[in-house]
């Protein structure tokens, strides 16, 4: 606990005596009511001579008085706020510098009482004239600076808000070349530095700050920040893990998992957050960090954890709860996830966060009506509030966004269509959204030629836009034109960092195409120039996927080795490596292992579901393989590899007629495959199938007696 008092005396009042002290200790005028002078003119302080006759003794006391007075006024103002007691503040100042105008330290306090009390233009003068009167008055130089850095919230952009940068740089200069170990000035100057671009100066500054306090968490932010800002995130992150090694400061340790956590390093971030956990876990933010790493990496019940941890800490915060649902939701428990969302709505009641996780608690049961219902209401309910709150119309596009998402789901697509026309009447960022989920949309009815003459429209339009150019090359490697998609692709090139994620979408498009000597170069280079490892671990997993097409088996699982060694829970990962273990009939137990994990994660993943159902399937236990293979059917019903391993498990299980049933919808799926998923080796096998099954059920009705012919 501070102490309020020194020796019985209290704090305030030492306070207010070393603001009188220092008023006795300056000269004082010898004439009152002297003429005003010029800023720029000599004065007593700066000359050490004065024209003035010596104050009586009697005025000098009334000085002192009235300073006194102004001083315990101003006190009582900043206690009570009261403006009465500002404005006599104000006027028993000015009575003190009517017999004392050269004092420096007065007209300071003045100008400090008339900035609280919003008389800022006066406020300005009078910290100007104390500079003028002593040019070393850092608590003049404090003031106006803080004036200026206040402005910048209440003024727009222009030359108005440049010149009041410009004014609390050079207060903040001042100071430093006064104090310069005044660590508030210096980071205040480094801000605004960082604010003009002047990253170089603010850089300096920042060096000078952290070489007198190595350990200063704001200096530590600001430079990290600064140097992550300009693409120095190793540098960063040297920084701040010299300085964690040093003081184990948490927030240093949570500065660093910031650092990590820019760089995607996942597995280092949450060692970071984790230590910045222990030595302060009652911090919120320091559980969030860990919690938001842990989600990245898949570990979803550690993240729960933390989340829980946050909920006991913070019991009234609704997203607190809301998080908690989320990871309920991928964990498959959706009893807790509902309870939470409960939790969430009372503590947050039509809160926009809380209906969408609602309604993506009901998509992930496959209850599509009631989210489609939620959504439906909480977009009527935001344009009845349109136009009286701000921000509502970005709102409604992401509500929009999401009831499409839904309808694609329950594939009902011309009312995702729908839903897409209404959300681009928005705005412009809305449209443009909404542009490019009419594209995935006909994409995913597979209407290919439609969603390439969208794509193209959108491209026209905006010719520059990376994005849509993109996603036409990608449209174009569905219908297996690798050449038309990589010409696209290339012209994207900048030969910088950015060609990595090119050349992953460039590999994908060849793979696809089957152009597979293409895909492996383009693979290997994003490889080459991945820096975060959540890049690298892309190449290795597209390196595999292109390897297993071309069953190179062992080449394949190099790679797939590869990411799981430095993120063991990379679920899209250990689906592919277990399915591509379990289609061979290989290592059967550890394939459904690999495969489980990813299900554990994703329990509503159609592809991981249906990965785990054949593995079953490969090892003869037919009813794990028919509950997860329904499952899957469940989630992605249009999907004919899914069907037709369904397909083959009521075939073992002599079960014909369904057999027959659901080979007959996955011949039709087939039907409808773009180009380049349409496998005819697939596609024969599934219609030969089918020809045998009909052939055989028409021999049993045949031979049945209790059937009429």
């Amino acid at each position: 606990m501070i102490a309020k008092t020194i020796l019985g005396v209290p704090m305030k009042l030492i306070a207010s005596l070393v603001v009188l002290a220092a008023f006795c200790a300056a000269p004082l005028p010898a004439q009152q009511n002297a003429p005003a002078k010029s800023p720029a003119a000599p004065t007593q302080a700066q000359t050490g001579t004065s024209s003035r006759p010596p104050l009586t003794q009697s005025q000098r006391a009334d000085a002192y008085y009235y300073f006194t007075l102004g001083h315990l006024l101003e006190q009582q103002f900043e206690e009570t706020g009261q403006d009465d007691l500002a404005d006599q503040s104000i006027a028993a100042y000015k009575k003190a510098l009517a017999l004392t105008p050269d004092s420096a330290v007065a007209r300071e306090r003045l100008a400090e009482i008339e900035a609280q009390s919003q008389h800022i233009k006066d406020a300005v003068l009078d910290a100007r004239e104390a500079l003028a009167i002593d040019s070393k008055n850092v608590a003049a130089h404090r003031l106006l600076a803080r004036i200026y850095v206040r402005s910048l919230g209440d003024i727009g952009a222009g030359q108005v808000q440049k010149k009041s940068i410009d004014e609390a740089i050079t207060q903040f200069q001042d100071i430093l070349a006064l104090k310069p170990d005044d660590s508030y000035s210096a980071l205040w100057l480094a801000r605004l530095y960082r604010f003009e671009n002047r990253h170089s100066d603010a850089e300096k500054v920042l060096r000078d700050l952290l070489q007198r306090e190595p350990d200063n968490p704001q200096g530590l932010e600001q430079l990290s920040q600064l140097l992550m800002d300009e693409g120095h995130t190793q540098e960063a992150v040297t920084l701040l893990s010299q300085a964690a090694s040093g003081s184990g400061s948490p927030d240093v340790y949570d500065l660093l998992g910031d650092a990590y956590t820019q760089e995607k390093d996942w597995p280092q971030a949450e060692h970071a957050y984790q230590k910045a956990a222990q030595e302060d876990p009652d911090e919120p933010s320091h559980l969030q960090g860990l919690a938001e790493a842990l989600i990245e990496q898949g570990k979803y019940q550690q993240a729960l954890e933390q989340y829980k941890k946050l909920a006991e800490l913070q019991p009234g915060t609704a997203e607190n709860y809301v998080r908690m649902a989320e990871l309920y939701r991928r964990l498959g428990q959706f009893d807790q996830a509902k309870t939470s969302i409960l939790r969430a709505k009372q503590l947050a009641p039509g809160n926009l966060q809380v209906l969408y996780n609602e309604a993506l608690l009901y998509e992930d049961q496959g209850q599509y009506d009631q989210a489609i219902s939620i959504l439906t209401d909480a977009i009527a309910g935001m344009k009845a509030q349109a136009g009286k709150e701000s921000g509502s119309t970005g709102a409604i596009a992401i509500l929009y966004e999401q009831l499409g998402h839904v309808y694609t789901q329950a594939h009902q697509y011309p009312q995702a269509i729908e839903t897409y026309q209404q959300m681009s009447k928005l705005g412009p960022a809305a449209q443009k959204r909404a542009q490019l989920l009419l594209i995935d949309t006909y994409r995913q009815d597979h209407q290919i030629d439609r969603a390439i003459e969208e794509a193209k429209k959108a491209l026209a339009a905006s010719p520059k836009d990376p994005g849509l150019t993109v996603t036409l090359a990608t449209l174009y490697g569905e219908k297996a034109d690798a050449s038309d998609a990589t010409k696209l692709l290339q012209g994207l090139m900048q030969g910088n960092a950015d060609d990595q994620q090119i050349y992953l979408e460039m590999a994908q498009i060849q793979e696809r195409s089957k152009q597979y000597a293409d895909a492996e170069k383009s693979a290997e280079k994003a490889e080459t120039m991945a820096a975060a490892p959540a890049d690298k671990q892309m190449a290795w997993f597209m390196l595999g996927a292109i390897y297993e097409r071309q069953k190179k088996y062992d080449k394949a699982e190099q790679q797939f080795r590869k990411v799981l060694e430095q993120n063991p829970n990379n679920a899209a990962v250990l689906n592919y490596y277990g399915y591509m273990l379990a289609d061979r009939g290989v290592r059967l137990q550890e394939a459904t292992s690999l495969i489980q994990k990813a299900v554990n994660q994703e329990p509503n993943n159609g592809a991981y579901l249906d990965s785990l159902g054949w593995a079953y399937y490969k090892q003869d236990k037919l009813s794990e393989a028919e509950e997860y293979l329904r499952k899957a059917v469940d989630h992605d019903n249009d999907d004919p590899t899914i069907l037709g391993h369904l397909g083959d498990v009521y075939i073992k299980l002599g079960q014909n007629q369904q057999a027959a049933d659901t080979l007959e919808r996955a011949l039709s799926e087939w039907q409808k495959a773009v180009p380049a998923d349409y496998d005819p080796q697939k596609v024969n096998r599934v219609d030969a199938q089918l020809k045998n099954l009909k052939k055989r059920l028409a021999q049993k009705s045949s031979q049945d007696p209790a059937r009429p012919r």
